[in-house]
């Protein structure tokens, strides 16, 4: 084995690792290996013996390349936060306004977070801040909960530490010192777009025009315009930067040094992912499907996959102890899925090999053995602990698809909120204008076809092919373009039930499109396809993955540059008198101790403001917290004052807030006013 070996042997050779890759994994990551110095010594030694100079100019160029790219992304990063500070500055008038307006800009409800960012930052310390938000007994009445866990506050209680030991309070406002650690966030999300755009093209251009659509369609990308403290704000920058690391672990073309600093980049992102978003497990959910099907067609060696697996068990059984022992990371269908694949390849060792009838009679095998073992991991979990929210998820879903009707006021309530309801035909308009929406389709329609191509080679039982080279034509035999293939066809499947998967599924269509046309690899595959012989293809793949971003970027800095422009000269106008006046006179008049009940959203800004105890919160992950929320919408339902008095009682209200809007709400859904689904619940309708 150790020996000199001729060209023949070698050859033998490789046709003998083809075999085995068939009976084992680990044969096939040598067989691989083994390729690469098959192919050195075929080569003249005059090809092998470069000249110093040559190498020293080649990695001069390298390192030229790279510092320009990263650069341009930091440079897009930092850009983007001015232009979001600027923005909101002028949007909200913020800088001129007294305290409380600034506060009420939190919309949505969302400015609840930041009342316990203000709290960590009056408390006598940090541990005793800490001790009383894990036993807080002044948010939701009659009961003492453990905020931190119930909310996910990691990030206000990392934000006041950073505020306290840095000595910021000398020379920034609290609240200017939130909102510019969000916005920071949201520069290190477009880096991160602009970096994995980076890698998939080689070429830093592709990460310029991923930006430049990020940016023009931020109503559908981001909703740090109008509800900062939002989860969904602090945690995608977290989750864009996993999927950064991931694309580039996933990568052929790395060494191993940056192989194991993508792994550490995932593993400490995916772990502050699942800790500062209680929804995160369910979009590591969709990533892990993403993996399970290029691991089941073998789309990538199984070493990484293993790998990535580690990263996941880890960080939920690190984010578990940190979310103080939470059952629902327990029951995820995250681990779940995770079990199912672990118990079904150690069931299949064989799964990999044989004639193609076979492997497709096994691969079929293979998902109802994971989906069967994960579906039953999981209905035991939920007996032995039980899961109060898991039941209601299903029932919810069942409804979602028109699997079933139901009359539940909270159900309804939910499926009415804009965020699960079906997007319009206004995003698709937008994305089309945009110009991103047309090449995307371009962009998956190649990707997608190369990578059944290449599952279908997979399966035949031909070997992974790890040195591609652009005369090759083959985009769909990298992993991760197969990653995120995959990833953005399920997340734009999500995207088209639920208008709130928009923020998960566009920013990463501006990148996967700005990928693709910029990519000489893409157009190259186009070429092999049409078998086009007059012009050179290489040399035209490289033409046209200059030219289209070039043309692509030029019209977009000329229809839109004076918009984006506009909007920072454009002083907008905020305000609302009628909630300045309510918390002012609950600050004035109002006893401390007093309860107040009201809509969610609006609960949200009076615990914010005043600090009072209310009966319910902004929080539509917590079944308990809807069926307050129900008990308090009951005092618009045809309802008697008897039962209207019981019901607040119970929850030890002493004021009752009646909004107008809801009282004489105008839905453009129909069934969807509260007072229509208070009136369904009760049977009164």
């Amino acid at each position: 084995m150790n020996g000199p070996v001729d060209t023949e042997d070698e050859g033998s050779v490789s046709i003998g690792g083809a075999a085995d890759k068939q009976q084992k994994d680990e044969a096939e990551v040598k067989e691989e290996d083994a390729q690469p110095k098959q192919e050195e010594s075929n080569r003249p030694e005059t090809s092998v013996k470069r000249p110093k100079s040559s190498s020293a100019s080649v990695f001069l160029q390298r390192l030229v390349r790279v510092f320009f790219g990263c650069l341009a992304a930091v440079a897009c990063g930092m850009l983007y936060a001015v232009y979001l500070s600027t923005y909101h500055d002028r949007k909200f008038w913020f800088s001129t306004r007294q305290e409380l307006e600034r506060e009420i800009t939190f919309q949505g409800g969302s400015g609840l977070y930041y009342y316990y960012y203000k709290h960590m930052l009056t408390a006598p310390s940090f541990e005793r801040g800490f001790y009383e938000l894990t036993l807080d007994n002044r948010t939701v009445s009659g009961q003492t909960i453990n905020v931190v866990e119930r909310l996910s506050l990691y990030p206000e209680l990392i934000t006041s530490f950073i505020y306290r030991v840095t000595g910021s309070q000398d020379f920034v406002e609290p609240i200017y010192f939130y909102v510019g650690a969000v916005f920071g966030l949201q520069a290190i999300y477009v880096t991160a777009l602009f970096v994995c755009s980076w890698v998939m093209s080689g070429t830093w251009v592709a990460g310029m025009l991923a930006v430049a659509w990020y940016v023009i369609n931020r109503p559908d990308t981001t909703k740090v315009d109008h509800a900062i403290p939002l989860r969904d704000n602090w945690a995608l920058p977290y989750f864009s930067c996993q999927v950064a690391a991931l694309t580039g672990f996933l990568s052929n073309n790395i060494s191993s040094a940056t192989e194991m600093f993508c792994y550490l980049t995932m593993s400490a992102t995916t772990f502050t992912f699942l800790l500062v978003w209680e929804h995160s497990h369910y979009m590591l959910f969709v990533q892990g499907l993403c993996l399970f099907l290029l691991d089941s067609f073998d789309l990538v060696p199984p070493r990484k996959i293993a790998n990535i697996h580690k990263v996941y068990l880890s960080s939920l059984f690190l984010a578990y102890l940190f979310q103080f022992q939470n059952s629902t990371l327990l029951s995820s269908p995250l681990l779940s899925l995770l079990i199912g694949s672990v118990l079904a390849r150690y069931f299949q060792q064989k799964m990999k090999i044989g004639p193609l009838v076979a492997r497709v009679m096994k691969l079929f095998l293979h998902f109802h053995l994971v989906f069967t073992t994960g579906i039953t991991f999981s209905y035991l979990v939920k007996k032995l602990i039980p899961v109060s929210d898991s039941d209601f998820i299903l029932k919810f879903l069942e409804v979602k698809l028109g699997l079933n009707t139901t009359t539940d006021f909270v159900t309804n309530f939910l499926l009415c909120q804009e965020s699960f309801q079906t997007p319009g035909q206004d995003l698709f308009l937008r994305l089309t204008q945009a110009s991103v929406l047309p090449f995307y389709f371009l962009v998956l329609t190649i990707c997608l076809l190369s990578t059944l191509q290449t599952i279908y080679r997979r399966l035949s039982g031909q070997p992974m092919k790890t040195n591609l080279r652009l005369e090759d034509g083959r985009i769909g035999e990298q992993p991760e373009v197969n990653y995120h293939v995959f990833h953005t066809l399920l997340f734009g499947g999500l995207a088209l039930l639920f208008d709130g998967m928009k923020y998960l599924w566009t920013p990463y269509v501006c990148m996967f499109t700005a990928f693709g046309v910029c990519s000489p690899d893409l157009w190259m595959t186009v070429f092999k396809w049409l078998k086009l012989k007059s012009i050179h293809p290489v040399v035209l793949s490289l033409i046209l993955s200059t030219a289209v971003p070039t043309i692509i970027g030029f019209s977009l800095w000329r229809e839109y540059c004076p918009r984006v422009l506009a909007e920072l000269s454009d002083l907008q106008e905020f305000y609302d008198p009628d909630t300045v006046e309510l918390i002012s006179w609950i600050r004035s008049q109002a006893p401390v101790a007093a309860v107040f009940a009201g809509s969610p959203q609006l609960l949200g800004t009076v615990k914010l403001c005043s600090g009072s105890a209310v009966t319910s919160l902004p929080l539509y992950s917590d079944i308990n917290l809807l069926r307050r929320t129900e008990d308090t919408y009951q005092v618009y339902a045809m309802r008697s004052a008897e039962d209207i008095y019981k019901i607040l009682t119970s929850q030890k209200t002493n004021y009752v807030i009646i909004e107008e809007s809801v009282c004489n709400e105008l839905s453009i859904n129909k069934g969807c006013r509260i007072k229509d689904l208070l009136d369904i619940a009760n049977g009164h309708v």
